[in-house]
Formats: C-alpha cells, sequence, structure tokens
C-alpha cells in the first residue's frame, strides 16, 4: 500500500505543476478521474490490510481468506496505480528523474512472492 501511496503522491503533485495550454493538467477531467480512481485503490487496500491485521491481532479467525484477500488486492493495486502514476507523467514516467519510473517496476513483484 505504501508504494501506491507515494506514486499517487507523485502523479498528485505532478498534476497540479505541470502545465499544458495555459493550465494544470490536473483541470482536465481524465488526469483528476484517474487520481480519484487512484485513491479510492489505494484506501480500499488500506482498509483491507487494516481489516485483516485487526482480525490476526484480535485472533478472529479468517473464514473468507481475508488475509489472502488483502494481499492479492493490495498487491494489484500496486501495480495498477503505479502505471496510471507513470502515465500522469506521460513521458516523465519513463525517465529516472522520477520514482515512478521504479516504483512500476518494483510493483510487479509483489504479486509474484508471499
Amino acid at each position: 500500500v505504501g508504494t501506491a501511496r507515494a506514486a499517487y503522491e507523485v502523479a498528485l503533485e505532478y498534476a497540479q505543476t505541470r502545465e499544458q495550454f495555459g493550465r494544470p493538467i490536473i483541470d482536465n477531467q481524465g488526469v483528476a478521474f484517474q487520481l480519484a480512481d487512484m485513491r479510492t485503490s489505494i484506501d480500499a487496500a488500506r482498509l483491507l490490510v487494516w481489516r485483516a491485521s485487526w482480525m490476526a491481532i484480535n485472533g478472529k479467525p479468517f473464514t473468507a481468506a481475508e488475509g489472502s484477500m488483502s494481499k492479492l488486492f493490495a498487491s494489484e493495486t500496486a501495480k495498477k496505480v503505479t502505471a496510471q502514476a507513470v502515465q500522469i507523467l506521460g513521458g516523465n514516467g519513463y525517465t529516472r528523474e522520477y520514482p515512478v519510473e521504479r516504483m512500476h517496476r518494483d510493483s510487479a513483484i509483489y504479486t509474484i512472492f508471499e
């Protein structure tokens, strides 16, 4: 969840400061909706992880595979959000000048390892 949140923060800052045609790109509906989707996914992943953590700490059984659900959703969210961050940054998203390039590459491993 932390990687997704960091990528979101970079994309948000970039969208607020990058101007195209005399206005910040965050003013474009497509960018604003993408940022909203990113934030929604991050919050949902965080809540799933918190619920699974609370259940484990309090000795509640995972009756619906809550641990696996939270791991799956959080790792998929990291992949999705970092890809969206790269898209918002455009060509800059693929350069090493911005950290989302590395975040996107690194997020692929989250869906593989346990």
